[in-house]
């Protein structure tokens, strides 16, 4: 009896030891020797594959290819599984890429990466640069007889803030360079914890129906700030909220002048819970026309979210088909790049009469959709106006 269990508990090491070496994951034709998470992530995991990312890295590689950039510098500085460093070298058009360096201090990552480059037959040359390092210090000590150590695309994709990563990305983004951050802190951002919002961030955040955008205009803001100190303005190109994370992709334009336009760009955001009107303003504390005293978010950004032409671009020449609908309201929305919404079901419950149906209501109110809510409208015509025409 004890000899059938101990062949039994060999037999099974032996079928755990075989599922782990056999593929776990694919995803646009590349493949990974690694499993899949089933809860969420966190800093003390081993190098893992998250699948709700997906997206954002079809966006990344879509982008990419809309934008006329050539012959890049691409790092990587936090590039976990490696998927999507592999579906750089992979699906980025020919010639995008002069050198991708890829970084994660894991201590298995060099092996895991390697191993990945084999498996997906894409040849380690001298285009890959792998290294094993703490993200910033990777990113400041670039510099050899071969390269500068500056990078036409630096793309930070963490786990919660990307705050520790901020000054040392901005610092070494060329000139016309591309700086993509992502964020999954999202509830330090959206008003659930206002102190931390305040600790992080800089600015006062308010839980409301507009938290998804006050929230990622409060992320572009700080990462603008890190940027103006070295006299580099980072304008957003592509900026939006999906799933559990922001995700902004800034263009780096040098110059003290155009720094000072950023800065100008920089107000509060002010929110009347009695009528739903919002505004922009340089102060704080102001006075609602229906006498109440508005609520604020901020300081904000207040500039476009969007490229109206890249996203356009984007649009037209998508070819990962699950994010159609997404990148088509991202481009409608595009066509009014304004501060704040108005959300359907808050006015109908605030004012307590039937709205109608969604097509009917952007005609009358020359509006469109917002990724921001399912039932969100942009539209330059106030809640007063609001009212009148939907009665």
């Amino acid at each position: 009896m004890n000899r059938f269990l101990f062949n039994l508990e060999e037999v099974l090491y032996s079928l755990f030891i075989i599922n782990l070496s056999m593929p776990k994951i694919t995803e646009q034709g590349v493949t990974l020797n690694i499993a899949s998470i089933k809860k969420d992530p966190h800093k003390k995991m081993p190098i893992f594959y998250n699948p709700v990312m997906k997206s954002n890295r079809n966006i990344s590689i879509l982008l990419l290819n809309s934008i006329s950039n050539t012959k890049m510098h691409v790092a990587l500085p936090l590039t976990g599984s490696g998927i999507r460093a592999l579906r750089f070298l992979r699906e980025l058009k020919k010639g995008k890429i002069d050198t991708i360096f890829v970084n994660d201090k894991k201590a298995d990552f060099v092996n895991t990466f390697t191993q990945a480059l084999t498996t997906n037959n894409l040849k380690k040359t001298n285009s890959v640069k792998i290294c094993n390092d703490d993200a910033n210090h990777f990113l400041l000590n670039q510099h050899t007889d071969d390269f500068c150590g500056y990078f036409d695309y630096i793309d930070i994709d963490p786990f919660g803030t990307p705050n520790p990563f901020l000054s040392a990305s901005v610092s070494q983004v060329k000139r016309n360079g591309i700086l993509a951050i992502t964020a999954t802190d999202t509830a330090a951002l959206t008003g659930t914890y206002p102190r931390s919002t305040k600790r992080k961030y800089w600015a006062t955040s308010l839980k409301s129906y507009m938290m998804h955008e006050t929230g990622l205009r409060t992320l572009i803001r700080k990462v603008q700030l890190q940027g103006i100190q070295f006299d580099k303005a980072l304008t957003p190109i592509l900026s939006y909220h999906k799933d559990h994370y922001f995700r902004i992709y800034f263009k780096q334009e040098s110059g003290k002048e155009r720094c000072d336009e950023i800065i100008k760009q920089h107000k509060y955001m002010l929110y009347c819970p009695s009528c739903l009107n919002h505004t922009t303003s340089h102060f704080n504390k102001e006075t609602c026309s229906c006498g109440t005293q508005f609520l604020f978010i901020g300081p904000l950004w207040i500039g476009k979210l969007f490229d109206t032409k890249l996203i356009t671009t984007m649009a037209k020449n998508n070819p990962f088909p699950e994010e159609q609908k997404f990148l088509d309201v991202l481009k409608e929305e595009s066509k009014k790049d304004i501060v704040g919404f108005y959300d359907l079901h808050v006015i109908e419950k605030k004012y307590k009469f039937p709205i109608g149906k969604m097509d009917s209501v952007l005609k009358k109110l020359k509006a469109v959709r917002t990724h921001f809510s399912l039932t969100g409208i942009k539209t330059n015509i106030n809640i007063k106006e609001i009212i009148r025409l939907l009665k």
